[in-house]
């Protein structure tokens, strides 16, 4: 089956920067993959590309189109949602559905309502009116009521409190995604994901760091607490990142075994956000 992205020497420059360099991937059908990396590293200018809105160079086919010649066609498979403060603050609840059941030709006005039934947002409501995890809310009934193939997220949770993230998050993965679904999603707050991701990018300065499946993780990256006596020996092992966890030497590895670290300590799977900074932290 053919992948869903399909990108091969992706790259895009903005005068002498390179925002991206030479990134090639695949991404399948029925994946939750997170796109991470630092401000400036060249995860929006990869989302443009893949939504048609912006150049490039090298080869990229999403839903096997072009994402800049067949737009109106990929759109019409796709669905995206970044920052909130897109919806018209002067338009009301109705005419945002209203806008949608126009704009696109897969969405379901009955599905959207039916979810915003179960929330404390009425028909009537201007978006002024709402409060942040309110038009988050919005937007994610809209979304959902999209039968899109694709769907793009790129912070889509940003500035809201925990309850309305964790909200967010259930409701796209209990009521939305399937195994005929793809979501890539960009993300600063990686911890809330992780648990729902089944693959995991990084990127830092236009180049891909990572690209691994989730249950893959733990046959090339291993964390050992290190009891004292033995921080010089996993040193000696060469770890990629080292900190203090409250007052016991923490070492990531790459590439060692299990039963290679086992007499230094206690030894598990790596989250996300340790090994980013392991893998990404460098100098910052």
């Amino acid at each position: 089956m053919a992948p869903v992205i399909h990108a091969r020497g992706l790259s895009r420059s903005f005068g002498t920067v390179r925002a991206l360099d030479n990134v090639s991937f695949d991404v399948a059908e029925g994946q939750i993959v997170g796109l991470i990396g630092p401000n400036g590293a060249g995860k929006t200018t990869a989302l443009k590309a893949i939504l048609g809105l912006g150049p490039y160079e090298g080869d990229l086919e999403v839903l096997g189109l072009n994402p800049r010649r067949d737009r109106a066609r990929l759109m019409e498979n796709v669905c995206f949602i970044a920052d909130t403060a897109v919806l018209p603050k002067w338009m009301k609840v109705r005419q945002a559905l209203q806008a949608a059941e126009g704009l696109h030709p897969r969405f379901r006005r009955e599905k959207a309502e039916a979810f915003l039934a179960r929330t404390e947002i009425r028909s009537e409501s201007r978006i002024a009116q709402l409060s942040k995890g309110m038009v988050t809310q919005l937007h994610l009934a809209i979304v959902m009521a999209v039968d899109a193939t694709l769907l793009v997220l790129d912070e889509p949770t940003l500035g809201l409190d925990i309850l309305f993230r964790k909200a967010f998050y259930t409701a796209l993965v209990e009521e939305y995604f399937d195994e005929k679904r793809t979501i890539l999603v960009t993300t600063h707050q990686v911890e809330e994901i992780e648990h729902i991701l089944t693959d995991l990018m990084f990127i830092d300065h236009g180049r891909l760091a990572l690209h691994e499946p989730m249950d893959a993780l733990g046959d090339k990256y291993l964390e050992v607490a290190v009891h004292p006596d033995q921080a010089e020996a996993a040193r000696a092992c060469e770890p990629i990142g080292e900190r203090i966890v409250f007052g016991r030497p923490v070492f990531l590895f790459e590439g060692r075994r299990r039963d290679e670290l086992a007499s230094l300590g206690e030894v598990k799977v790596p989250g996300i956000a340790d090994l980013f900074v392991a893998k990404m932290g460098g100098g910052r």
